[in-house]
């Protein structure tokens, strides 16, 4: 998804010398699929909301994939929130959150368990939800 690609970069000189994310990314495109999400979230579900033109959004998309390490654990959503803006209202509905970007939410047996937005976005925190 080159999309995902892009997301830290404003050049092609740039883009190039990023290393690929080693999250393996679903791209959040179609409301459906936020039902989709909540019938397989026996196994945990992280969307993550990301705005592609705000600096603290990218910082925070950045760490977050850093630090992440939980592949086998966790099905992992990426929404761009600023093309699929009525996803990102669905979701505060259908989960029961008020939006903000940058935010992640962990979606187990159909709810959301844990949210978290801007600089406090943390892999490591989420881990606990996970134990």
């Amino acid at each position: 998804m080159s999309f995902l690609k892009n997301i830290f970069s404003t050049s092609k000189d740039e883009n190039q010398s990023k290393q690929p994310s080693k999250v393996k990314w679903i791209a959040l495109t179609d409301l459906g699929q936020l039902n989709d999400i909540q019938n397989i979230s026996e196994k945990p579900v992280l969307l993550f909301k990301h705005s592609t033109t705000c600096s603290i959004s990218r910082m925070a998309l950045k760490n977050f994939e850093n630090e992440f390490d939980l592949h086998e654990k966790i099905d992992t959503y990426f929404l761009d929130l600023l093309n699929f803006r009525t996803i990102s209202n669905e979701i505060a509905s259908k989960f029961g959150v008020v939006h903000q970007s940058p935010q992640i939410l962990l979606i187990k047996n159909g709810v959301s368990i844990y949210d978290s937005s801007h600089d406090r976005i943390d892999a490591k925190e989420l881990e606990k939800f996970l134990n």
